[in-house]
């Protein structure tokens, strides 16, 4: 299963073209709020209904974690402790962890990118603690997964469809989506 996390003021566009593309992909994505309320408001005013609420989930058989940008909604999900206690709990496993946008952040405040290459929103660099800074629209390094902004959201889905499931799949999508 993979987990995408919202939080009110998420990034519209890295969320829901994640869940598309992924699910496009014959993928199984959940996407888990981590409010009090399925209901989650997007950074643009677009609200979204969320499979499960944090609280309710057992994240068993977990395939990736996914965070989506936007602000605050990025924040929130580094300071949600059940969240963050998850990521480093899957950090050292077969588990990939995903972030787009400012959400690589959280995983630069837990350390989870000491040595690693990454790439986040610009001015959001000094937040991506140890990391090799890229000026790529995806970096995928082991793992770790990250992605610029609203503009990488299509390539950084791809990427994930790619690693998740088969660079063919991937390369299907991008046919039947129309992207080369």
């Amino acid at each position: 299963m993979i987990y995408l996390f919202l939080a009110d003021g998420f990034e519209e566009i890295e969320a829901l073209t994640i869940v598309d593309v992924l699910r496009r992909a014959n993928l199984q994505v959940k996407t888990v709020s981590v409010t009090d309320s399925l209901t989650v408001k997007g950074a643009h005013g677009i609200s979204v209904i969320s499979d499960a609420l944090f609280g309710n989930c057992s994240f068993d058989k977990v395939k990736a974690l996914v965070l989506p940008g936007g602000m605050p909604g990025a924040e929130t999900l580094g300071k949600h402790k059940g969240l963050t206690e998850l990521l480093k709990e899957y950090h050292n496993t077969d588990t990939v962890l995903a972030a787009i946008c400012a959400a690589p952040m959280v995983f630069g405040q837990l350390g989870l990118l000491k040595g690693k290459k990454a790439v986040a929103y610009p001015g959001f660099e000094p937040k991506l603690e140890g990391a090799s800074i890229q000026n790529d629209l995806v970096v995928v390094d082991g793992k770790i997964i990250t992605g610029k902004g609203p503009a990488a959201a299509l390539p950084f889905a791809l990427k994930l469809a790619e690693v998740l499931a088969s660079k063919e799949t991937a390369n299907q999508l991008r046919k039947d989506m129309c992207v080369e």
